[in-house]
């Protein structure tokens, strides 16, 4: 039976006793957004004849067309008068950032793992962030009803995760659920009848904590979310930490380390309700809103009333382990299909997105058209990438580099080494552990695996899983499973081997011409078909051997008075290759680059004069 839902009136009145924060996570892919629409759908959020899309949670475009949750959010159910706030968080580790910060929010944390997957690295990853903070899981055995499924196995893989993390007796005597998201039920017995989410829901009252903090003592709250919005400005979200929070109310900024940002009034206060915000009069000490009426109050910030002393403490996040330089696109196509192509609108978007993500770093460089982004990995940088791009910018992207440290007490170089799980069949078990090897990954398991493959976990440099994905799924056809997670610093492993062929350079301008197109292909691979704009120092195929080629993509065939004895064969052309982002990133040299504009992704050299090429080479070799 459905509770009745609370009334707007009733839910602004709710103590804290009738309150409850918990936070959503899980592996990527384990069903984290699917549960929260369930949960949505069945609280009564919602009437029975309103439309509710799928993975409601994930709203951004990139996180529909990537399957995958980016951003951290905040919505609300009621059940039996109780309010329950929820997060949902991402699952994949370059995102770790968004986790960190939102577990400082909750009281509990419900982990969800695949019945049949069992506990990932990623869901290591997130897990040992909430056992860290002492929060009490409630694990959620995910898509019990898989024909492949082993929820008990699943389970007992969990307790001993929770033991290897070092998890105290409270968290390893943690409750646990069966149940699938999708189907919508959740049971404390796999015999029980499979009716709803019930369970869960009585579960999470039970075994979360109310949130504490002290109403009478005056009004602070830790900013643990930024967005701008067109109408309100900046919007801050977090908890309450003490206090009542009042429209209008005189309030202040500060630091994490106590200095004074600014001072002003809350002139926007709101509260989730669903998927929506909506304005409240007032919120008390536990509860998650979101306020405006600030400037430069940010992240990790303290919002509190003008008695207020000192600064809640935020928890410190980890360090960025990769980094690119981006700079202006300065090609001859630069500007015709995007609109933000300046130095200046480059540098106030990066800024306004560290500003809003801790986990992003944004220093300027030297060169003062090129910044220096760095981030936790790939995936994340792809990402904010191609946002840029969808928003109109045109960008000149460097390769991927490691960040690397030094040891305090030795002086010895340290540099980022990640855990990887692989999931394979067994006959592409051998090359995957050779190509590993290769990039100076150790071997540290190997286990049969669900659906009849065999699991390979290593521990490997950052640096070497730079553009081996692609590697990864031709190698195994398309039927591995790679996951990574950052495991710690290491001595460095020694040099790694590159891309081991050269690419065709343009040494001209114009429009790509099929008959010279056709006579490059046995030079190698295309990048680009007939028709295709090029210039000079664009790299527009990949050669066969070891070294660059300069050639001619603009040569015609000629023309002559004399006639043809036969009628001249059509050029056929081989289909070019055509990569997505992630993929240009992975491929290019030190000395290249990826030119990315809302319509187009193309390779480069960084000096596009041959002369300058030319000029750098020798004062590398003289060095």
């Amino acid at each position: 039976m459905r509770p009745r839902p609370t009334s707007d009136e009733e839910s602004k009145t709710m103590t804290s006793s009738a309150l409850r924060n918990v936070a959503i996570i899980a592996h990527v892919d384990h069903g984290k957004t699917t549960l929260v629409d369930q949960l949505l759908r069945l609280s009564g959020t919602f009437h029975e004849k309103e439309q509710l899309v799928e993975r409601a949670m994930d709203s951004n475009d990139l996180e529909r067309e990537r399957g995958i949750t980016i951003l951290a959010k905040c919505t609300a159910v009621t059940w039996n008068g109780v309010r329950i706030n929820i997060v949902d968080t991402p699952g994949h580790a370059d995102f770790g950032g968004e986790v960190e910060r939102i577990l400082s929010m909750v009281d509990g944390v419900v982990l969800l793992v695949d019945a049949a997957e069992g506990p990932m690295p990623q869901t290591k990853f997130v897990t040992m962030k909430a056992l860290a903070r002492g929060l009490k899981p409630i694990v959620v055995i995910n898509k019990a009803d898989r024909p492949d499924a082993d929820p008990h196995g699943a389970h007992s893989k969990v307790f001993d995760l929770f033991d290897a993390l070092g998890a105290n007796e409270e968290q390893l005597d943690f409750p646990a659920i069966f149940a699938s998201a999708k189907q919508g039920w959740a049971i404390e017995d796999l015999d029980d009848p499979r009716d709803n989410l019930n369970p869960l829901f009585d579960l999470i009252v039970r075994h979360v904590p109310a949130p504490k903090g002290k109403r009478d003592k005056p009004f602070a709250m830790l900013v643990t979310l930024l967005e701008a919005d067109p109408y309100l400005g900046r919007v801050l979200t977090g908890r309450i930490h003490s206090g009542v929070a009042r429209v209008n109310m005189a309030i202040k900024a500060r630091h994490q380390f106590g200095d004074p940002v600014e001072s002003g009034r809350l002139t926007k206060l709101l509260a989730f309700r669903g998927l929506k915000r909506v304005p409240v009069e007032e919120a008390e000490a536990g509860d998650i809103v979101a306020i405006a009426g600030l400037a430069e109050a940010t992240v990790a910030d303290t919002i509190c009333d003008i008695d207020f002393d000192g600064a809640i403490p935020a928890q410190p996040i980890d360090p960025p382990t990769l980094a690119m330089t981006f700079s202006i696109n300065d090609s001859p196509l630069a500007g015709r299909e995007g609109d933000k192509v300046t130095s200046r609108m480059i540098r106030t978007r990066l800024m306004r997105e560290a500003e809003g993500n801790v986990a992003i770093q944004v220093s300027e460089t030297a060169d003062r058209d090129a910044f220096e982004v760095a981030g936790r990995g790939e995936l994340q940088l792809g990402v904010l990438i191609e946002t840029m791009r969808r928003e109109g910018y045109e960008l000149s992207i460097s390769r991927p580099r490691v960040l690397y440290r030094d040891d305090p007490k030795t002086g010895q170089r340290l540099e980022p080494i990640e855990e990887v799980q692989i999931d394979v069949d067994e006959e592409h078990a051998g090359v995957v552990v050779e190509g590993m090897s290769a990039r100076k990954a150790e071997m540290t398991g190997m286990a049969p695996s669900s659906g009849g493959k065999v699991r390979i976990g290593f521990l490997a440099p950052s640096r070497g899983l730079i553009g081996y994905h692609g590697e990864f799924l031709t190698s195994t056809r398309g039927t591995g499973i790679i996951n990574r997670v950052f495991h710690g610093y290491a001595p460095y492993k020694g040099p790694i081997q590159g891309r081991r062929t050269g690419v065709l350079i343009s040494t001209g301008q114009g429009t790509a011409v099929p008959y010279a197109l056709w006579n490059l292909e046995d030079r190698g691979f295309m990048f680009v078909n007939a028709g295709t704009a090029v210039y000079q120092g664009m790299i527009i195929g990949e050669h066969s051997r070891g070294n660059d080629l300069e050639v001619n993509p603009l040569k015609a065939k000629q023309l002559t008075n004399m006639r043809a004895s036969g009628k001249d064969e059509a050029v056929r052309l081989t289909t070019p290759r055509v990569m997505s982002l992630e993929q240009a990133i992975a491929y290019i040299a030190d000395d290249e680059r990826v030119e990315v504009t809302p319509k187009s992704i193309r390779l480069r050299k960084a000096l596009l004069c041959p002369h300058d090429r030319k000029k750098q080479s020798r004062l590398k070799d003289a060095s």
